[in-house]
């Protein structure tokens, strides 16, 4: 968000092209079964994977997606936490407009819960508009994850919110979720104000 604002349209399909291929994916069971016979190998799995070997992870047992993005939460040193609620309805959530104070440094954590199967390569694509024109753009590899039954969570590194009459005012912001497969796992609008103070 810290970027020149950008005076030409983007294409909003450029989310996550690369050249990478990611591998096949594979169940819990076939990652355990593989490797065996290697002992240090197995005693990481079990370190990595805990009570996923010995059971299924089912978070919501009615929710057929394996990843369940729960809470974005806007994090500044010395301010309450500013959260939105991800597990409702997301279209209402541009009506809920964060205040950030310019100048300032924030981060945004994630939390989410992941069932039934290991997620791998997960990614948090964050695009930034003012006026209908793009401003920013910033993609962070999350990692993969393992099931568990508690709520899991990402931050992101340090940003810098603009500062100056310039920056000043509303921004609509683009959230997605999603993974090395291109899987959607949620993707919400939200929307914030550069101000000169908190208030």
């Amino acid at each position: 968000m810290s970027s020149v604002p950008d005076e030409h349209h983007h294409d909003d399909h450029d989310e996550v092209n690369s050249a990478y291929i990611p591998p096949a994916q594979k169940s819990i069971g076939e990652l355990v079964a593989a490797d065996q016979e290697d002992e240090s190998l197995r005693k990481y799995k079990e370190a990595l994977l805990g009570n996923a070997i010995s059971e299924s992870i089912v978070v919501e047992p009615n929710n057929p997606k394996h990843v369940l993005v729960k809470k974005l939460v806007l994090v500044s040193e010395g301010q309450t936490e500013k959260v939105l609620d991800l597990s409702g309805d997301v279209s209402q959530l541009k009506s809920a407009v964060f205040t950030i104070k310019e100048g300032v440094q924030y981060r945004i954590r994630i939390e989410f819960f992941v069932q039934h199967e290991i997620v791998t390569g997960l990614k948090y694509v964050q695009k930034t508009y003012r006026k209908g024109i793009q401003v920013d753009k910033m993609t962070h590899m999350v990692g993969s994850y393992a099931p568990k039954k508690e709520l899991q969570s990402y931050t992101t590194p340090l940003e810098d919110a603009p500062s100056g009459l310039l920056y000043r005012g509303n921004y609509t912001v683009t959230s997605l979720f999603t993974d090395d497969d291109q899987n959607e796992h949620l993707k919400w609008e939200w929307a914030f104000e550069i101000k000169k103070d908190w208030a």
